[in-house]
C-alpha cells in the first residue's frame, strides 16, 4: 500500500537520515511500519531569512492499512498534502516492424547522442555513435593545457569531445517539463555514477568534475550492449539521393545508413553549414546573445540568506532574474561558486561560459546576461544569419583579446557610466584578462537591454548586484540560432528520409535533461518503426 506525503517540512539541520520518523508520525505509525520509503521530491522555502527549510515530498509503502490511516493523517494534518500515490515508469514502445539495412548511426556524443545511442543499444540495435572529438579522459587533458595558456585543439576543447558542450557546462540537471522520460534520464545518470539526490532534487547539480565519469559510464554502457563509439570521426558530408538517406561520408571513410540521428550540439558550425549545402530543410530561430556578469560568491550568499552563515548546509547561493522591458535581460545558467571559461570551438573565436565544481566553492559567482533575439533583428532569407552574428562577435573579441585568447572585462558600473575600466579587476577566467568596452562586443538589442536592465537589476539588489560586479563578453552560445526541421510525429526531416534531428543543436533543447529527453524520444520513434 503506497501514499504520498508533500510539503514536510523539515529545518535545513535536521539529516535525512530523520525523514523516516517524522514519516511515521504524520501517519501514526512505528517507524517501523514503513516498509520501504524514498523522496520524490526536495526543495528549499528561503522566502523568509533565517527560517530556512527543506520541503518534501515522499512515497511511503505500509504494512497496514491504508485507507485508514490515510483518512486519520489527513484530518490530523490539513497542511500537509497526503493520498494515494502510483510512480509512473516510462517504457520503451514495441519494436517496428520495418527493416533497418544496417547499423544506425548517430552523430555527436553530447547528452542527446549519449542517451540516444544507450536506449537504442538497450533494445538491441547496435548503434554506431560518432564523434568528432577526443575521449573525455584526453578532452580533460586538452582543456586544461589551454586553461593554461596552451594551444587550442579545434576538434577537442571546451565545446568538441565525448560528452559535448555539456561535460564543462556546470552540470545542472534543471528541466522545465516532467515525466517519465523526464525521470527516465535522470535515474540513467544517477546509475552511470552521478549522485542518487539528482532524482528528487528540485535544482540538482553535478558540477563539471562529476560530468566526464557519468560520460564514460554512459558510453561503456552503451559498448557492453553492442553498441561502439568512434572518437576523431568527424561527418563531412551527407549522402542523400531521392530525399532519402543512404550514409554518411567521415573524416574515417563512408559509413552506408539508413538511419541517422543528428546530434551536432549548437557549434558545429561547419557541418551546419553543410547541411545547408545538402538541402536539409533548416529555418532560423530566435537565440540568446548577452554578456556575462561576474560577482564575489559572499556578496551572492549575503543577499540570499541575509547575515546567516548557512552555506555549509544550503551550499553557493544562486539567482535567476529578470529586468523586463522592450527586450528581456535575463541570467541564464547561473553557475554559484563557478569559473567562467572560455566557450571556443574555431580557432580565430572567442566567447565565454561559466562552470563550475561540484564543491561550488570558487569565490566567484557568474551568470549569463542574455537577451532573446528576434530572428526580424537578424533574419531574412539566409537561413544562417544568426550563425554569421554570432561570428562576428566573436571575431571581434578574439582580436581584442590580441589573439591569445584573453577574456575582454569591464567593471559593471564602468559600463553604464561608459567609461574605461583602468585597472583589471580580479576574475576567474584562467588565461588573463585584456581591458576592454563590453558594449563594442554585442549587438545593439543586447546593449540597450543592459542599460535599462542592469540598473533595475540592482535595485532588486539595494544596489548589491553591481557591486563589484565585471562584465566580460561575448556571451553568444546559449542557444541554437537555427532549428533543423522535423516532423512533429515521426521526428524525420521533412526533406530526408531516415535523418532525426535532436537536440540543442537542431533547435530542440536548452539544457543537458532536455537534449537528453530529446534523445531518448527520437530513439523510441526510431524503435517503434524498425526492426533491429
Amino acid at each position: 500500500m503506497t501514499l504520498r506525503i508533500a510539503n514536510l517540512r523539515l529545518s535545513i539541520d535536521e539529516p535525512e537520515s530523520a525523514l523516516p520518523t517524522h514519516l511515521a508520525r504524520v501517519l501514526g505509525v512505528p517507524a517501523t511500519e514503513l516498509t520501504r520509503w524514498r523522496i520524490l521530491r526536495k526543495s528549499l522555502d528561503a522566502r523568509v531569512k533565517h527560517e530556512f527549510h527543506f520541503v518534501y515530498s515522499a512515497e511511503v509503502v505500509l504494512h497496514a492499512d491504508e485507507d485508514r490511516l490515510l483518512a486519520k493523517a489527513q484530518r490530523r494534518h490539513r497542511d500537509l498534502q497526503i493520498d494515494h500515490y502510483q510512480a509512473t515508469t516510462f517504457e520503451m514502445p514495441p519494436r517496428g516492424s520495418m527493416p533497418m539495412r544496417h547499423r544506425p548511426i548517430v552523430i555527436g556524443s553530447g547528452p542527446a547522442g549519449l542517451v540516444a545511442g544507450y536506449f537504442l543499444a538497450e533494445c538491441g540495435y547496435r548503434p554506431i555513435v560518432l564523434e568528432r572529438g577526443r575521449a573525455v579522459r584526453e578532452r580533460i587533458q586538452d582543456v586544461h593545457r589551454f586553461d593554461a595558456g596552451g594551444t587550442f585543439e579545434p576538434e577537442s576543447n571546451y565545446l568538441f569531445g565525448e560528452g559535448g558542450a555539456g561535460t564543462f557546462s556546470d552540470g545542472k540537471l534543471t528541466c522545465r517539463s516532467s515525466g517519465s522520460d523526464v525521470q527516465r534520464v535522470l535515474q540513467l545518470f544517477a546509475e552511470c555514477k552521478g549522485k542518487p539526490s539528482i532524482l528528487y532534487d528540485y535544482r540538482p547539480h553535478l558540477g563539471s568534475n562529476r560530468l566526464p565519469a557519468i560520460v564514460k559510464a554512459i558510453r561503456r554502457a552503451i559498448e557492453a550492449r553492442g553498441g561502439e563509439v568512434r572518437f576523431n570521426c568527424r561527418v563531412e558530408d551527407l549522402d542523400i539521393a531521392d530525399g532519402t538517406l543512404r550514409g554518411v561520408t567521415t573524416s574515417s571513410g563512408y559509413l552506408p545508413a539508413d538511419v541517422v540521428m543528428l546530434a551536432i550540439g549548437h557549434s558545429a558550425r561547419d557541418t551546419i553549414t553543410m547541411l545547408v549545402d545538402r538541402g536539409v530543410p533548416i529555418a532560423p530561430k530566435p537565440f540568446q546573445f548577452g554578456v556575462r556578469i561576474e560577482q564575489p560568491q559572499e556578496s551572492v550568499n549575503r543577499v540570499k540568506y541575509g547575515s546567516a552563515r548557512v552555506e555549509e548546509q544550503l551550499g553557493s547561493a544562486d539567482y535567476n532574474l529578470v529586468a523586463r522591458g522592450p527586450h528581456d535581460l535575463f541570467t541564464f545558467c547561473m553557475c554559484a561558486g563557478g569559473h567562467i571559461i572560455p566557450s571556443v570551438s574555431e580557432t580565430g573565436y572567442f566567447c565565454t561560459n561559466g562552470m563550475s565544481l561540484s564543491k561550488r566553492d570558487s569565490p566567484f559567482a557568474n551568470s549569463g546576461l542574455v537577451v532573446t533575439i528576434p530572428v526580424e533583428q537578424f533574419g531574412g532569407t539566409d537561413v544562417l544569419a544568426g550563425v554569421r552574428l554570432q561570428a562576428q562577435f566573436e571575431k571581434l573579441a578574439f582580436a581584442i583579446g590580441r589573439g591569445e585568447y584573453a577574456c575582454p572585462i569591464q567593471g559593471a558600473n564602468d559600463y553604464l557610466a561608459a567609461k574605461p575600466t583602468t585597472s583589471k579587476p580580479a576574475c576567474s577566467y584562467p588565461r588573463g584578462l585584456v581591458l576592454a568596452e563590453i558594449a563594442s562586443l554585442v549587438p545593439a538589442v543586447v546593449r540597450d537591454a543592459l542599460t535599462h536592465g542592469l540598473p533595475i537589476l540592482d535595485r532588486r539588489w539595494h544596489g548589491r548586484f553591481l557591486r563589484d560586479a565585471v562584465l566580460v563578453g561575448p556571451e553568444a552560445r546559449g542557444s541554437s540560432p537555427i532549428r533543423i526541421e522535423r516532423d512533429d510525429v515521426t521526428r524525420e526531416s521533412p526533406g530526408v528520409a531516415g535523418l532525426y534531428p535532436v537536440g540543442e543543436g537542431a533547435g530542440y533543447a536548452g539544457g543537458i535533461v532536455s537534449a537528453a529527453v530529446d534523445g531518448l524520444r527520437s530513439a523510441a520513434a526510431i524503435i517503434a518503426k524498425f526492426s533491429p
